[in-house]
């Protein structure tokens, strides 16, 4: 589909630069899902397809979460006092009862309501084929039984159903098998995501384990796995506030194994070092900052703007329904901005042009796509949000891109596209299985729990 974009406030985000790049009455062509030319002022005499005229609002490019969990969208509201761990017995004990069809259903709701909200592309972590164990300061036993591979192709299947940009987090589930089954294993779920259309599957990646993995090796093998499969791997890390002592050690079993680099990805990251910090900047590790998420489960403020400082490249997640309640970017970015300030009594820790960055641009880039996705720039997808700023009015744009982050919410948001391609208007998706999503969601979550003897409440 060709489409015409005029009368936008264009936010752009181009590489390179600490510009946002905005243009205050600009233009954007599409052709065949990609964007071909855009500008200032009027566009050079229309070609055929679509025009639309935004009349003045903001065109920006589709958000980026570098840290997701879109099985989760039916999980909300539980575990609300606890910590991580008892929040993760409260909703993964759900899903370890769950059918591949389940998880199939709960994915594509996530990912629709990720559309729906202006996340356009997504790291999606998949529950895991080894089913969930309660864990003591981070431990786990390792003993759960396995469930079928089709438990994780039916949550990929699922995102490339909703038409969400991807990449596809496979745990590897190291305790379960020898070590050349666990290879095979793996290497069936990433062939599985490969042969997807890579417009949407746009990667694998590992979802690593070694925090809470009972194997002393467990490093090596998603090291091996990631020369060997050619993928990028991110790790929860270093994330409650529980057995700091026990979680920081187990760094040393990354940075000994060879992980350090720009493969490696640490999620949460919060219960740091200066001296971890220092060595996973200088190997060239990045982070994945989930602000609202490390509020919601009381798990700390990560030590962003020094890690930015030390030269780590940082995104943004959203991490997951289940522990955000609302999967809300701007609700993410302005968190993200006040837990800054406050911690650091400094208004320039996190101003709101670096926030928008890192939940676009820098998440495609620590997820290894932003050369497809994460700005509006020549040769990239066409993946957009269209924000009205007077519906509801949010006054004069003294300062339009930190009114943009700042005044700006779901309550503007009016239209979301990927590839030129109307996903989502006024909150309601265009996709012909929505209905269907959550129709399912609604039976299927509550009967697991009735078998289970709990309420929902």
């Amino acid at each position: 589909m060709d489409l015409l974009v005029i009368n936008a406030r264009l936010i752009t985000v181009p590489a390179g630069t600490d510009d946002p790049g905005y243009i205050e009455r600009g233009w954007m062509r599409v052709e065949d899902g990609r964007i071909v030319a855009l500008g200032a002022g009027d566009p050079p005499a229309a070609a055929a397809g679509e025009v639309l005229d935004v009349a003045g609002a903001f065109v920006a490019p589709g958000f980026v979460s570098s840290h997701s969990h879109l099985f989760t969208s039916g999980l909300r509201g539980l575990g609300v006092a606890d910590t991580l761990y008892g929040w993760c017995d409260s909703m993964l004990g759900m899903t370890a009862h769950a059918t591949a069809e389940d998880i199939y259903w709960s994915t594509l709701h996530g990912a629709l309501d990720f559309l729906a909200n202006g996340v356009t592309t997504a790291y999606n972590f998949t529950d895991p084929l080894q089913a969930w164990e309660s864990m003591v300061d981070g431990r786990r036993e390792g003993t759960a039984p396995l469930r079928e591979p089709a438990y994780h192709t039916r949550q990929a299947d699922g995102c490339l159903d909703a038409g969400i940009r991807f990449v596809d987090s496979i745990g590897m589930d190291a305790t379960a098998g020898t070590d050349e089954e666990i290879f095979a294993r793996f290497e069936a779920a990433v062939a599985h995501t490969r042969a997807m259309d890579p417009a949407y599957a746009l990667g694998a990646s590992i979802m690593g384990q070694v925090q809470w993995s009972p194997r002393p090796d467990a490093a090596e093998i998603e090291v091996e796995a990631m020369r060997r499969f050619g993928v990028t791997n991110q790790a929860h890390f270093l994330e409650s506030p529980e057995a700091v002592p026990l979680q920081q050690s187990k760094f040393r079993m990354y940075a000994d194994a060879g992980a350090l680099g720009p493969d490696m990805m640490f999620g949460h990251f919060i219960q740091t070092t200066p001296e971890i910090i220092a060595e996973a900047a200088a190997g060239g590790a990045s982070m994945s900052w989930q602000p609202a998420s490390n509020g919601r489960l009381a798990s700390g403020v990560a030590l962003v703007p020094e890690m930015i400082e030390q030269g780590m490249k940082v995104g943004m997640g959203l991490d997951d329904q289940a522990c955000t309640d609302v999967s809300d970017p701007w609700q993410n970015m302005r968190m993200g901005i006040v837990m800054q300030r406050a911690r650091t009594k400094d208004p320039l820790s996190m101003m709101p042009e670096r926030v928008l960055r890192l939940h676009t641009l820098g998440s495609a880039e620590i997820m290894g796509v932003a050369d497809r996705v994460g700005s509006l720039e020549v040769g990239k997808y066409a993946d957009f949000v269209v924000v009205d700023p007077r519906r509801p009015d949010v006054g004069p744009l003294w300062h339009p891109v930190r009114s943009y982050v700042l005044a700006c919410g779901l309550r503007n948001l009016t239209r979301v596209y990927v590839g030129g391609e109307l996903v989502s208007e006024g909150g309601v998706s265009t996709n012909p299985r929505a209905a269907e999503a959550s129709a399912r969601l609604h039976d299927s979550l509550p009967r697991v729990a009735e078998r289970l003897g709990r309420h929902p409440h």
